[in-house]
């Protein structure tokens, strides 16, 4: 058990060693800022290298117009196989195709989650030069654990909210989000003995529909 009066011992030192977090905080604004904040690409440039970089990272992706959104949809989760889909609260109802069973969001447990084959998701932004998928878990997103225990992510990107920088995404925010969560193909990891395991912490299969808005 700690001696009495340690606790404030610890936190005596803790306030003394930030006593200038005021002045560290005026340092840091006052930091030179060079770095790339804007990207060259044009619009089209900027989806094909997203595109590229989703690919490379080992992600199906499709690309259509607005109108054959639904059937892109309904394509690409036939093409899966799976008929067991979550779907956020906020997603768009003609989004969830028939032939499927969908199971809505409404508080589903971690179980009733994790018994699910798959999840069907809008998303807010995508970073080209990265290659990744941000969401900020709207209505259309969804919670966050609905994109880490199903095995299969499908995901709907405007062509649109395609930046080219992360510099850029975070301009592209009015405000912090609560939560985000940056996806770069499905989950894979290499740490042991250098082989290449997929679905160790979110889906093991990413598919992206980009819509060229």
């Amino acid at each position: 058990m700690s001696a009495p009066g340690s606790r404030s011992a610890v936190l005596d030192r803790i306030r003394a060693a930030t006593a200038g977090g005021a002045a560290a905080a005026g340092s840091y604004a006052a930091l030179p800022r060079t770095y790339n904040t804007q990207g060259e690409l044009s619009a089209g440039q900027r989806v094909a290298l997203l595109i590229e970089r989703l690919r490379e990272y080992d992600a199906d992706v499709a690309e259509c117009a607005p109108d054959a959104l639904i059937a892109t949809i309904a394509a690409q989760i036939g093409r899966s196989g799976l008929r067991v889909l979550v779907a956020p609260q906020g997603l768009p109802k003609e989004w969830m195709v028939a032939g499927c069973d969908w199971r809505v969001d409404h508080n589903l447990s971690h179980d009733q989650i994790e018994q699910a084959q798959g999840v069907v998701t809008a998303a807010t932004c995508a970073v080209a030069e990265s290659g990744t998928i941000v969401l900020h878990h709207t209505p259309a997103e969804g919670r966050r654990v609905l994109t880490l225990l199903p095995d299969w992510h499908l995901c709907v990107l405007r062509a649109s909210q395609v930046v080219e920088t992360l510099p850029e995404y975070f301009a592209h925010c009015e405000a912090p989000p609560a939560l985000a969560t940056f996806i770069s193909g499905p989950s894979a990891t290499a740490d042991i003995e250098m082989t290449r395991i997929k679905g160790v912490h979110g889906p093991r299969f990413l598919n992206v529909i980009v819509v060229r808005d």
